[in-house]
Order: structure tokens, then sequence, then C-alpha cells
């Protein structure tokens, strides 16, 4: 039996989406571009080059579109629907990263993700998967993705937990949460008013 040569078969377009996440004014936000000649704004992206692996060309676009250097996103899902893009038929493979703000420009357009414009393609649904990864990480760990520093009081690791979440936390049940994977430092921090507070680590 004689296999079909690739050539017989449909060639879609491969495209890499990255949603780079932080936190901003107790909002999560996200890096997107700003509106530009018949493209809405969107995600960083481009089309995946000829002998080109997809994290590279991840890195690529974010280095020449945003200049953001030095993150490390994953893949996070393929978006494949037939007419996501008018122009033909791409498949999206969507990456995330989640940083704190300072890794990125000051001139980064970075909007809440609760107040999206229209964005181009799917890239809204692309931002809202993303959301609902990075809130499936934070139910259980502690700021699994670094966005305190490597200390933090519990009420520091509540407050980022609660942005992340889009809820209030009660303090009790949290901490009893939180306690088993996390180390005291066995230092206190003397920020603010009031007693000093206790300094934690990631376990």
């Amino acid at each position: 039996m004689t296999s079909r040569p690739l050539e017989s078969f449909p060639r879609p377009s491969i495209a890499v989406d990255t949603a780079v996440l932080t936190v901003v004014d107790r909002h999560v936000a996200v890096l997107l571009l700003p509106e530009l000649d018949s493209l809405p704004v969107r995600l960083p992206g481009t089309f995946l080059h000829e002998g080109e692996l997809l994290a590279d060309a991840v890195l690529r676009s974010l280095r020449e579109k945003t200049g953001v250097r030095g993150l490390a996103p994953r893949q996070l899902h393929v978006f494949d629907a037939v007419d996501r893009d008018d122009r033909g038929r791409v498949l999206s493979v969507a990456f995330v990263d989640v940083v704190g703000s300072g890794l990125l420009p000051p001139d980064a357009m970075l909007v809440s993700v609760d107040d999206l414009p229209r964005l181009a393609f799917d890239h809204d649904r692309i931002v809202a998967f993303a959301v609902d990864a990075l809130r499936r990480e934070y139910l259980e760990r502690p700021d699994p993705r670094g966005l305190l520093g490597d200390a933090f009081t519990l009420s520091e690791l509540r407050s980022v937990h609660e942005v992340v979440l889009g809820e209030e936390l009660l303090p009790d049940t949290f901490r009893r949460a939180m306690l088993p994977n996390l180390v005291a430092t066995g230092e206190l921090s003397r920020e603010g008013r009031g007693r000093p507070a206790e300094l934690y680590r990631r376990g």
C-alpha cells in the first residue's frame, strides 16, 4: 500500500500567539499590541517560519513586536476554528507566561482582562483560556507563578491570590490552606503600620 504524498493534504498556516499576564493596580492584565492598519488590538504573535521551532517563534514575536526578552512561555492550547482568520486556514498555537509587571517595558500596553477592547481573530478566547488556567493554578498553591518576591507575608500572599481569583478570601481559611506549602523564614516584615508580620517563602 502506497501512502499519499504530503502535498495531497491541506496545508494550513501555523501561527503562535502569546498571552503574557501580569498584575497591575490590583487587576490581572494582559500584554497587547495596539491597532495597526486593518488589524485590531491583538496579542503578540507571528507566523511560524520554515525550519523554526514554535518556542523560537514565540520568543521572536515578543522580542520584535514588544521588546520583551527573557520570558519562558509555555504552550497553552491549539485554537483551530476553521473561520478564526478570514485570510485563510490558520491554526494558532497559543502560549502563556505570567510575570511581574516590572519585567515588562514601561510603555507596554497592559490592559485589564476584565475590560478588554475588541481583539483580532479569536484572541479574546485565548486570553480567557489563559486566565482560567492561571486561576486553576492559584486555587491550592501559594503564588505558583512568583508574582510576589521570594519572601512575603500572608497578607501579601492573600492579596495577590484575591486579585488572580477575582474574589475575596477569608483570612483564616486561606492561612490554613496555604501554610502546609510555606516555610517561615524566621524574619519579620517591618513595612507599613502595625505589628511586624512574619515572612514566608514557598515550600
